[in-house]
């Protein structure tokens, strides 16, 4: 592709000095490539270790723990520059975790490539390797990017990430203005760089937790407040939730609803220092959580007429989606249409929203009437 350099060597930008410098070189794009390499297998928070930064003459690869950060993050915070990112969330996650929001406008090429009709999720390397015919190396997918020095090999592979996005943003964003559907592609990305979604929030905790509609009210609502204390010390340790209470284990103490410390010991698979260290927490949270509300989650066993309708939604999803040439999944998800069988018109799901609305949410709107 004109304008690309597909041999340009990733440079390691290891102190501020040079830093200053590489971004003085990017300041006249009006877009960059971005992406970052983290560690967190023993940490609630990422530790960001590298990002990777280039434009069409240049790549580099920043070492996170040995520069000063803040003049990049305000160089990507700068709204007149295009970061192009693939599968931008995590990446998000980290940005919001050291300056408390997104860079913007982003162009994300996984949510381009589904509305080009190119893949439901697909990864970078089946979209290099797709579109531009290049296989990229894995065999350094298993590094520890927190490791000092970085080998060659491994920068080499760290840059490929924004190397090859920079071949494929021009031809992704061409594609999309001649199919009429920039504007998708800016709404759902304005969607990726809401901070709210990355912020920690103890409060809402307990929706991460699967099977809380197995529970009764009262102990749903206890999983509930033990999930908040989890999230809570999780973050206060910086240590992965499922270190601090695994799902399984908090779920059955919840559906126990103990009330004293014998009935918590008589519980199976919770670890004797854990109950040393944190039963009266445990049993005081319980003992707090509210009793006699709503539950938090229905467990609804749909019946005949609700998975019928379900059905007859599913077949407009894939009909709308067999017509635009995209995976059903951009258009509804099936939680969604679940959503909307049990709510009907007035849910407030994705695809009543935006772009979706005109492009399938309508026709979602007559099955419905029609049923």
């Amino acid at each position: 592709m004109p304008g690309i350099l597909l041999t340009m060597q990733p440079q390691l930008i290891a102190d501020d000095a040079a830093l200053t410098a590489l971004l003085q070189r990017l300041s006249s794009s009006d877009w960059v490539t971005v992406d970052t390499e983290f560690v967190r297998e023993r940490t609630y928070f990422a530790q960001l270790c590298l990002v990777q930064i280039g434009n069409a003459e240049e790549v580099a690869c920043v070492d996170a723990l040995t520069v000063n950060m803040a003049p990049l993050w305000a160089f990507l915070a700068e709204p007149a520059r295009i970061k192009v990112m693939h599968s931008a969330s995590q990446d998000m996650e980290i940005f919001v975790q050291h300056t408390g929001d997104c860079p913007r406008p982003l162009f994300d090429t996984q949510v381009a490539a589904a509305m080009l009709g190119l893949g439901d999720q697909i990864s970078y390397a089946a979209l290099v390797e797709q579109r531009l015919g290049v296989t990229l190396d894995k065999s350094q997918s298993r590094t520890d990017w927190s490791a000092r020095p970085l080998k060659p090999a491994q920068l080499d592979y760290a840059a490929d990430d924004v190397r090859q996005l920079g071949r494929l943003y021009p031809e992704l964003r061409d594609a999309l203005e001649a199919a009429g559907r920039s504007e998708w592609l800016r709404e759902d990305c304005e969607s990726i760089c809401e901070p709210a979604r990355y912020r920690p929030n103890p409060d809402g905790a307990w929706q991460r937790l699967k099977g809380l509609g197995r529970l009764a009210p009262d102990s749903q609502h206890a999983a509930a407040a033990l999930a908040h204390w989890r999230e809570e010390r999780a973050l206060a340790s910086d240590r992965p939730r499922r270190w601090v209470l695994d799902d399984e284990t908090l779920l059955a103490i919840a559906a126990a609803m103990p009330t004293d410390e014998a009935q918590l010991r008589a519980l199976e698979g919770i670890a004797p220092r854990s109950l040393d260290h944190w039963g009266k927490t445990w049993l005081e949270r319980i003992a707090q959580a509210p009793r006699e509300l709503e539950p938090l989650v229905e467990d609804l066993r749909p019946d005949a007429a609700h998975k019928a309708l379900v059905k007859k939604l599913g077949q407009t999803v894939r009909s709308r989606a067999e017509t635009l040439g995209v995976p059903p999944s951009l258009l509804a998800a099936r939680a969604g249409l679940e959503r909307l069988a049990r709510e009907g018109a007035g849910s407030a799901i994705p695809a009543l929203q935006g772009w979706r609305r005109q492009q399938v949410g309508e026709a979602l709107l007559a099955t419905l009437d029609s049923a």
